[in-house]
């Protein structure tokens, strides 16, 4: 669409998927959105899931004083999701070279993955004990050249 013409309406070809399976949690850096759209249904099969993008992704789970009230309030949206759609499956992602991380809470780059692999496991431990049965799989998005690979960690 050239943004010169102001179209009133936009009909999406994409037929509505009423059936959501999944949360994917992740965060909202835009150098990764294509790629997390991409591995979430190509790799994962997830073509409609609920999705929590925020700076950080799932280190709003881990419990850092500095985010005291945006985690209480995202964990209660992740939860909404998952009671309301009655999800049995979460998918966790961090990915490399992560500014919440080196800026928000500096972090070494030195230290950044090993903090995040902590974080994750943190996460994944505690959104496992939030509800009973549910399934939670974190995984590291990784920068390979011009490209993004996805490592299922834990």
């Amino acid at each position: 669409m050239n943004h010169d013409q102001h179209q009133a309406t936009y009909n999406s070809r994409r037929p509505l998927d009423r059936q959501i399976r999944a949360a994917a949690v992740y965060c909202s850096d835009g150098r990764f959105a294509a790629q997390v759209d991409d591995f979430l249904q190509d790799a994962l099969g997830l073509t409609s899931c609920d999705r929590l993008a925020v700076p950080g992704g799932p280190a709003f789970l881990v419990g850092y004083s500095d985010i005291g009230r945006e985690e209480e309030m995202l964990v209660g949206q992740l939860l909404f999701l998952v009671d309301a759609h009655q999800l049995a499956y979460v998918v966790l992602i961090a990915h490399e070279d992560c500014a919440f991380y080196t800026q928000r809470l500096g972090v070494p780059v030195e230290e950044l993955e090993s903090r995040q692999r902590a974080d994750l496991q943190t996460a994944v431990d505690r959104l496992r004990g939030l509800r009973d049965g549910l399934r939670v799989d974190a995984f590291y998005a990784r920068i390979r050249g011009d490209g993004v690979s996805f490592e299922r960690w834990f």
